[in-house]
C-alpha cells in the first residue's frame, strides 16, 4: 500500500540540522514521537479546509506498518516511552470508511457528517481499539496518548463498539483532557458550521463523565469554540456562554475568532454574506472590535464558579490550529 511505503521510510525524527543549529524547536516535542494512523477527513466542517488538503476519503495505514514504526522508537536515543499522539486529522476515523464512497467516490451533495451521521456510513472503532491494544502491549511503550481531535458523534453512532472505544480512551489514552470541537451551541450557527447539535455533545459528555466517575479519574473535556462565525450575533454568544456555564460547568478562557481562509464554505459565507444553500442573506460580523466583543462575552469571568480543577483545564482551549 502506498501510504505504508511512505511511513516505512527511515525518518530521522529530528529537526533539520540547518534549523537545529539555530536553537531548540519546541514544536518537535509534540510531533517527534507521534504516530499518523491515517490521512483524510470526512467531517467537512464548513470552516475547515482539511478535506480539501487531505481529501474526504480516509486512507488508513495497516496495523503492521504502525506497529513497525512504534517498534522502531526503542532504537531512538530520545525516546522515553511516551507516544504523544496516535491519530490523524480526526483520530477516530481510522480503519473504516463508507462502502459506497469507496466504490463510487464521494457524494456531490451529501455530507458524511453534519447535523447527523449519514446512515450509509457505519462507524466501527474496532480496528482502532485493536491497534491501541497492540501499542499498549509493547514493553518499551509506557503510555500512548490520543491527542488528535475526536468526533464524538461518531462514537455515539457506533452502537457496537462506541462505548468500548470511549472506555479504552478513558482507561488508557487520555493525558487528563480529551479534545472535542462543538464550536458553538446555537442551532442556526451549528447548521452553518456543519456541526452536530448540542444534544449530541451532552449525550457524549454524560457518558464520558460517568466513565471517569466509575474509574475514579479526574479527566476533562476541552472544547474548541469559535466566535464571530458567519451568522453569529451577540445574543448567540450570550447563549453559548450560558450553555458553557450551566451545562458544561466551566468558564471558557480561550475562544478562537473566526478567520476566513481559502477553500471553505464559511469563507464563502463571509464574503457573500449569504447562506450558500438557501441563498438567503445572513449576518456577518466584519468589524474587528465587535468580533472581539463576541469572544469577550464567552470568556468573561462570570457565571460558573464550580470545580477549580475543571476551570484550570479550560485554560488549554485553543493554542493549536483547527483539527476537526
Amino acid at each position: 500500500d502506498e501510504i505504508d511505503k511512505v511511513y516505512d521510510l527511515t525518518y530521522e525524527r529530528d529537526v533539520h540540522p540547518y534549523y537545529k543549529a539555530q536553537g531548540e524547536v519546541k514544536a518537535l516535542q509534540t510531533i517527534q514521537f507521534s504516530v499518523t494512523t491515517h490521512h483524510g477527513c470526512y467531517g467537512e466542517c464548513n470552516f475547515c479546509a482539511i478535506s480539501v488538503h487531505q481529501g474526504r476519503t480516509i486512507r488508513s495505514r495497516s496495523q503492521e506498518s504502525i506497529v513497525k514504526e512504534v517498534e522502531a522508537f526503542k532504537e531512538h536515543k530520545d525516546f522515553k516511552g511516551i507516544i504523544n499522539d496516535v491519530g490523524g486529522a480526526t483520530a477516530n476515523m481510522y480503519g473504516y470508511e463508507c462502502g459506497r464512497k469507496l466504490k463510487k467516490g464521494v457524494c456531490a451533495d451529501i455530507s458524511c457528517t453534519s447535523a447527523t451521521v449519514c446512515p450509509v456510513l457505519k462507524p466501527d472503532h474496532g480496528e482502532q481499539i485493536e491497534l491501541l491494544g497492540k501499542i499498549r502491549d509493547m514493553n518499551h511503550v509506557k503510555k500512548a496518548f490520543v491527542n488528535s481531535g475526536i468526533r464524538y458523534d461518531l462514537i455515539n453512532e457506533d452502537k457496537k463498539r462506541g462505548d468500548e472505544y470511549l472506555k479504552t480512551l478513558v482507561d488508557h489514552h487520555i493525558s487528563g483532557q480529551m479534545k472535542v470541537a462543538p464550536e458553538h451551541t446555537e442551532d442556526k450557527i451549528l447548521r452553518l458550521m456543519g456541526k452536530p447539535n448540542k444534544e449530541t455533545l451532552l449525550n457524549f459528555k454524560s457518558d464520558f463523565d460517568e466513565l471517569n466517575r466509575k474509574n475514579g479519574k479526574k479527566q476533562f473535556l476541552t472544547y474548541y469554540l469559535i466566535a464571530a462565525h458567519p451568522g453569529s450575533e451577540m445574543q448567540d454568544m450570550e447563549s453559548l456562554k450560558q450553555f458553557a456555564n450551566k451545562e458544561l460547568k466551566l468558564n471558557p478562557e480561550q475562544v478562537q475568532v473566526f478567520i476566513p481562509t481559502p477553500s471553505t464554505y464559511s469563507t464563502l459565507m463571509y464574503y457573500t454574506e449569504m447562506d450558500p444553500w438557501s441563498r438567503k442573506p445572513i449576518f456577518v460580523e466584519k468589524d474587528m472590535a465587535r468580533k472581539q466583543k463576541q469572544k469577550d462575552i464567552v470568556t468573561a469571568k462570570s457565571g460558573y464558579q464550580g470545580n477549580k480543577s475543571n476551570q484550570k483545564n479550560s485554560k488549554t482551549y485553543r493554542k493549536v490550529n483547527r483539527v476537526n
